[in-house]
């Protein structure tokens, strides 16, 4: 199959090397030519422009910052220049009424089918081949984009019409959020209190407080498997990302009238660690501001 992909970054360049290396012909697009380089290295075509990418896909897979990217993207350069026959998959994380119009568009003027399939995962599983998709748009739609999305992860989830992926992404990083904080704040009040930390993890990850910010991606260094906290909270999943999801999850809250006070602290905690110039570490590096009365180690 002749996939278009356009968005190598952190994400992007794993996802796209992932459907070359299963014998996908993939030709890829970024405005960054060290990205471009490094995708030829991994089996990818690299493209001068966008339209180039997609001319002759049978699928075009976006990867993008934002929603404002994605619709302009779609509306100049996808929709009109690839086959009507191509499949539009869009991993990027947007707010739902921008995925919903773009999907809507491209099916109005080119009769394309569209899905929004944001990811859960990480770079290390963008690398792995072991995200989970969170897919929304027409059963029709979601028929062809699976066996693409399959190739990329673990688990590719037909979570309902268009739009719907978008949200369940941010209701799934509102909980992500906001069980960090608390997995963070319990393990800094766990060592004030004198208990040991792999001792209290032992306790905690077989218990009632486990949860996947416990037993998978623990903040404290040391202590369960390896995660970003090992690393110096470098890589992982970026508090400037975990920021967006979640204000992206408060605009849907006011829109639909749902009440989110745990998941508003959440943010608010996030934008103040972002604020002390901590956006490019790991969300779970937040333990160092709540360990340090507002400033990070």
């Amino acid at each position: 199959m002749k996939i278009g992909f356009i968005g190598l970054g952190n994400m992007g360049s794993g996802m796209a090397a992932n459907l070359a290396r299963v014998g996908h012909v993939v030709k890829a697009f970024d405005l960054s030519k060290d990205a471009l380089t490094q995708a030829k290295a991994k089996g990818c075509v690299p493209c001068t422009s966008i339209r180039e990418t997609v001319a002759d896909a049978d699928a075009v897979v976006t990867m993008l910052p934002n929603g404002k990217i994605v619709a302009q993207v779609y509306a100049e350069d996808v929709v009109g220049h690839a086959p009507r026959s191509a499949t539009l998959i869009d991993c990027s994380t947007i707010d739902v009424e921008t995925a919903t119009k773009v999907a809507r568009d491209a099916a109005k003027r080119g009769g394309y089918e569209m899905v929004d399939a944001p990811v859960s995962g990480g770079i290390a599983a963008a690398n792995a081949a072991t995200l989970t998709f969170m897919v929304g748009g027409t059963p029709s739609a979601f028929g062809h984009a699976e066996p693409i999305l399959a190739a990329m992860g673990k688990a590719v989830i037909h979570a309902g019409k268009s739009g719907a992926g978008q949200a369940a992404k941010i209701c799934n990083n509102m909980i992500l959020g906001a069980t960090m904080i608390a997995t963070c704040e319990a393990f800094v009040m766990a060592q004030k209190l004198g208990l040991d930390l792999k001792t209290f993890y032992d306790i905690s990850s077989k218990a009632s407080g486990q949860s996947w910010s416990m037993t998978s991606y623990c903040p404290v260094p040391g202590v369960g498997p390896q995660s970003p906290a090992d690393k110096g909270y470098q890589g992982g999943f970026a508090t400037n990302l975990m920021l967006k999801d979640l204000l992206l999850a408060m605009e849907a809250a006011e829109q639909v009238e749902a009440v989110v006070p745990m998941g508003a602290r959440a943010a608010e905690l996030y934008q103040e660690f972002a604020n002390l110039g901590q956006g490019n570490i790991d969300f779970s590096g937040i333990i160092r501001m709540l360990d340090a009365s507002g400033q990070p180690e």
